[in-house]
């Protein structure tokens, strides 16, 4: 028996429960994985409270590193004893162990600590597909991304800048100013004194950026739009302050012929061969030292949910780790 974080009904940071569950051997194709580190994610709480449905009782989380125990009939990518990391696939990673397709892990380089691998997985894979499949970032590009300073966003600017992009950051607070700086950020707006749009604008010499990259939502979206070039895009791959409101097409002519997209991380990695590839060039970036993971936060997994309230009020910066 082992212990894991489950639900039994959705809500508020109160339903979770440290629980024993069961845990079996690895059915065909499947591998059962030791956790070592699992990452926190605001996508997480979208299963929480039941924006985005499973069935319950369900065990929560998307994003784990540790060590495969035992592998299933056909499986012969992974033996025991191997280091691994994964993200996405079913929830299920608030466990000490657990079994997983193993088509969703990949082989977590000696290079890598399992802490650095659990923080890394989900944003790292989110940031390599934002900036290298929904809009290609080239040398010379203005981009801007929202919570410069959180898991995503740290990345994001230090992988915008390693491509040769001039990078906008928005944030909070002066530490996440710095923050942000510190990992490439070439320009700092302070989203809650500054009309942000006004001020891409005046960074940009009136042109705006290529792309802007959102994962916040509601609160910045008219925002994104309008510090967008003409032809630009906006990618919005999370929601943290609510969902977008229904809007008429016609806004994005009006703002300049705008593209919006809103990516998945499921539908960029649903082939094994593209997770796989995105994976290896974000490892590639984080050995050779262009990409740092800041783990800013450890708590341990049975307190899961203190973890989710200080994640929901903002007070966390770069990556957080759930130690089992």
């Amino acid at each position: 028996m082992s212990f894991a974080i489950r639900i039994h009904q959705t809500g508020g940071p109160e339903v979770m429960r440290w629980e024993e569950v069961a845990v079996g051997d690895p059915a065909p194709g499947e591998a059962r994985v030791r956790h070592e580190a699992v990452g926190l994610n605001f996508l997480d709480t979208y299963f929480r409270t039941g924006l985005y449905p499973q069935p319950l009782p369900a065990v929560l989380g998307s994003e784990g590193a540790g060590v495969v125990e035992a592998v299933g009939a056909g499986v012969s990518e992974f033996k025991p004893g191997d280091r691994v990391t994964y993200a996405g696939g079913p929830v299920g990673a608030y466990s000490q162990v657990r079994c997983l397709p193993a088509s969703r892990l990949l082989k977590l380089p000696d290079s890598i600590d399992f802490r650095t691998g659990a923080a890394m997985t989900l944003k790292g894979i989110t940031a390599a597909y934002l900036l290298r499949r929904t809009y290609r970032v080239q040398a010379g590009d203005t981009v801007l991304i929202h919570a410069a300073s959180g898991g995503v966003g740290l990345i994001i600017c230090q992988w915008a800048k390693a491509l040769g992009a001039t990078v906008i950051g928005t944030v909070s607070t002066e530490a996440k100013a710095e923050l942000a700086k510190r990992h490439g950020c070439d320009h700092i707006v302070f989203y809650t004194r500054e009309d942000a749009a006004k001020r891409v604008r005046e960074l940009t010499s009136g042109e705006g950026v290529a792309v802007v990259y959102d994962g916040v939502g509601k609160d910045t979206f008219m925002g994104s739009l309008d510090s967008l070039r003409v032809r630009g895009m906006l990618a919005t791959f999370g929601s943290s302050s609510g969902t977008v409101a229904a809007f008429d097409p016609m806004l994005l002519a009006q703002k300049g012929s705008l593209f919006l997209t809103r990516p998945n991380f499921a539908h960029h990695t649903a082939k094994r061969e593209e997770m796989v590839e995105l994976g290896a060039e974000l490892f590639a970036l984080v050995g050779a030292g262009k990409i740092v993971i800041e783990v800013n936060q450890t708590y341990a997994l049975a307190d899961a949910a203190n973890a989710h309230r200080d994640l929901e009020a903002r007070k966390t910066t770069g990556s957080t780790v759930l130690l089992p």
